[in-house]
């Protein structure tokens, strides 16, 4: 059996060159003393790894990959990563730029190694998910059981390992924040081996994961607000980069942003951002956590304008604040809130430094903090640690990646709750006197950020998994959690300190059921509270939309985000066989139905008969137009000269879809599809959903000539 290096055998030979690298002055001294240093690594024949195992799923690549066959003969970056991770996120800039000055034809491969922290994150689909959400388009593998990581003793994430040409050891970067050594060393392994004739520059089977997704109107939505006295709500539409105000019924009424990333103040229509998370709106203002920007944004709606509250584009390290907002850098801030301290403040989950801090938008002060004026961005709680420590003293307590804010502001509480991702916990931070104290989850050791799981119960009995969202109801005095990697929502007494679930089954999925515990989710980012607290509205994150809640009824309904390019396109009828591009996605949760085949004759008319019934104490929504749409996949030809979409405005008798069999059929057995969207709401008001079902109709085309038409009855009640 062969023998192979571990990342220790690599340790004592690089430190020698990080302190020599310490000490050079100038770029050239670095060079040369990475060069000979590799020289020194090539002396030494023992420092090969093993290969990846067998059997693993790989994305981005038409297959598995080998140090031994594909990847023989190129630099390779192996980065050691988990999604979760706020530090691993941090590194994908500076690995997306070193792809983007070196290619595979140069020699350089960049593969992210998965090794998961939770049970979650072993899942290739919920992998896929976040490949995706962070558009990485370089080779990943799932490792879901670390067994690279183990074999190399890789001690944290991120960790990142370059190898020579024959899968050799040649550095080792723990952590993030060493993006110099980074660009030194690549830079200086590619020149090195192409002298030596040991690089090769053949290309790789890639495959892009992102290639392979349908469009929809939201992608990776993190967060969800709504304005109390207008109903209205905020939806940061994480994965296409924008802010999504829309009604209550969900018809969009200013989308800010575009579906490229940027960073770019001004006019509604020009802004920019990059992977926006949290978002709060009151009035005519929505704040935004502008997440990889490292920005704090705000839309005047009125002004129709974007401008930048606080930091300055690029990650910050610094853990203290106190600089004008403009002037003060800050790291992933994930979500905001508003408040109160002597004066408006908003809140700011910054979960690349494990802390929440204050911006000041008018003079204030903090408890136990000086006084401080209008502008100012602070910290307020968490000494930069991660950990999972409690403290009476703000800045002594330790926080874990805070993804989620909720401002609970009256007595008795008089605290923001915080959803503590990486310890797993929900903490309370107390408005009047800055301490910090446990909710539920998690556990009493400091340390330990791996006390995960899925169980009720009271305090640290209680387990979650990663929470991303949480928020506040004021009537009944209870917090909704998202238990995102649970895939539940869940609701604390932070009176009692008991959590429980409320809905989810507990599998990742996108089905509407029954009821609350028969519904599904996908790793939801947030949540809000709406409509006096009969409803919460949860982003779905995963499966790309929002849900709704009814707390009365414990029902669960999808919520309509409709955009006014998408219901004209919907409504435009026309007279070829080509479906309007902007028609929506089926939702999975759609029933399909496949009706009985009938005999039909070439140039035979035939009616489809929609009858629709809505469910129970619903209307239709006029504010978004429900419709209809046909197609024949593969036998598009059945189409043509149709009328192919048309509108739903009454369901009180049966809809008619017109249709005829071509003089020339192209095929004896063609299957007409007839796919109904319809939205509606609560007759009192209230939530608001979309329903979908989706008919198909085989025809059998006779040789014989039929007189008359055909009529066909498709009936469903949602």
């Amino acid at each position: 059996m062969a023998s192979y290096s571990k990342l220790t055998d690599l340790f004592s030979i690089q430190s020698q060159l990080d302190c020599a690298l310490e000490d050079a002055t100038t770029q050239e001294e670095k060079e040369n003393l990475v060069h000979q240093y590799l020289n020194k690594i090539d002396e030494n024949e023992d420092l090969n790894i093993p290969d990846f195992e067998e059997g693993l799923e790989w994305l981005n690549t038409d297959g598995p990959l080998s140090l031994r066959k594909e990847l023989s003969g190129k630099v390779v970056v192996l980065d050691f990563f988990t999604y979760c991770c706020i530090n691993c996120m941090h590194l994908l800039p500076d690995l997306h730029q070193l792809e983007q000055s070196y290619t595979i034809e140069d020699g350089l491969v960049v593969v992210g190694v998965h090794s998961a922290k939770f049970p979650n994150e072993k899942v290739l689909q919920n992998v896929c998910s976040a490949v995706l959400r962070y558009n990485i388009t370089h080779p990943v593998v799932n490792d879901g059981d670390a067994h690279l990581w183990q074999e190399l003793e890789v001690s944290c994430w991120p960790t990142l390992v370059l190898l020579g040409p024959r899968g050799n050891l040649l550095f080792s970067l723990v952590g993030e924040g060493h993006r110099e050594q980074l660009f030194l060393f690549t830079k200086a392994a590619l020149k090195h081996y192409k002298e030596k004739r040991l690089l090769k520059d053949h290309s790789l089977r890639m495959k892009p994961y992102r290639d392979s997704l349908p469009p929809s109107i939201l992608f990776f939505p993190g967060k969800i607000s709504m304005d109390p006295s207008s109903k209205r709500l905020a939806i940061s539409d994480t994965g296409h980069h924008r802010i999504l105000v829309v009604s209550n019924t969900g018809q969009v009424l200013h989308s800010v942003g575009g579906h490229s990333s940027g960073r770019r103040d001004g006019n509604l229509s020009e802004a920019q951002f990059c992977s926006p998370q949290g978002v709060f709106i009151k009035g005519d203002t929505v704040y935004v956590a502008d997440t990889e920007n490292h920005l704090i944004r705000k839309i005047d709606l009125l002004e129709g304008k974007v401008s930048t509250l606080a930091g300055i584009g690029l990650q910050g390290t610094d853990k203290e604040g106190g600089a004008p907002g403009s002037q003060q850098p800050i790291s992933s801030p994930w979500d905001v809130t508003l408040g109160n301290a002597g004066g408006d403040v908003l809140w700011i989950a910054m979960a690349g430094t494990h802390q929440i801090w204050a911006l000041f938008l008018e003079d204030g002060k903090l408890p136990k903090g000086s006084e401080s004026k209008k502008g100012t961005c602070v910290r307020f709680a968490g000494s930069g640690n991660e950990e999972n420590r409690n403290n009476a003293y703000p800045h002594k307590a330790g926080l874990a990646q805070p993804s989620g804010l909720a401002l609970a502001p009256m007595e008795p509480w008089e605290c923001l709750f915080i959803a503590d991702s990486e310890s797993s916990t929900i903490r309370s931070l107390s408005l009047k006197d800055g301490a910090v104290k446990h909710v539920v989850g998690g556990e009493r050791d400091p340390l330990n950020l791996f006390a995960f799981g899925d169980v009720d119960g009271k305090g640290v009995d209680a387990k979650l998994q990663h929470p991303l969202g949480i928020s506040w109801d004021e009537g009944s005095s209870l917090l909704y959690v998202a238990d995102s990697y649970n895939h539940k929502i869940k609701v604390v007494d932070p009176k009692t300190k008991h959590c429980k679930v409320l809905a989810g089954s507990g599998y990742a999925g996108s089905g509407l059921g029954q009821g609350f515990l028969e519904s599904s989710f996908n790793e939801p980012g947030g949540l809000c509270v709406g409509d006096g607290g009969k409803l919460l509205y949860v982003a779905d994150t995963n499966n790309h939309c929002i849900k709704v809640l009814d707390l009365e009824t414990k029902t669960v309904s999808l919520f309509p985000v409709v955009e006014e390019t998408q219901v004209d396109a919907i409504l435009k009828t026309t007279t070829n066989a080509v479906v309007p591009k902007k028609i929506p996605k089926l939702p999975r949760s759609a029933p399909v139905l496949t009706m009985p085949s009938i005999n039909v004759s070439s140039g035979q008319s035939v009616t489809l008969l929609l009858k629709l019934a809505l469910p129970t104490r619903t209307k239709l929504t006029e504010e978004a137009p429900s419709f209809w749409s046909l197609s024949a996949e593969g036998n598009e030809w059945l189409l043509e000269g149709q009328d192919v979409t048309g509108n739903i405005g009454d369901l009180s008798k049966p809809i008619s879809v017109l249709s005829s069999i071509p003089a020339i059929p192209l095929a004896p057995d063609p299957t007409l599809t007839l796919d109904a969207w319809v939205y509606c709401c609560l007759c009192d008001g209230g939530a608001c959903m979309m329903k979908a079902v989706s008919f198909k109709q085989p025809f059998v085309i006779c040789s014989t000539p039929q007189e008359g038409s055909v009529t066909v009855t498709l009936e469903h009640n949602f």
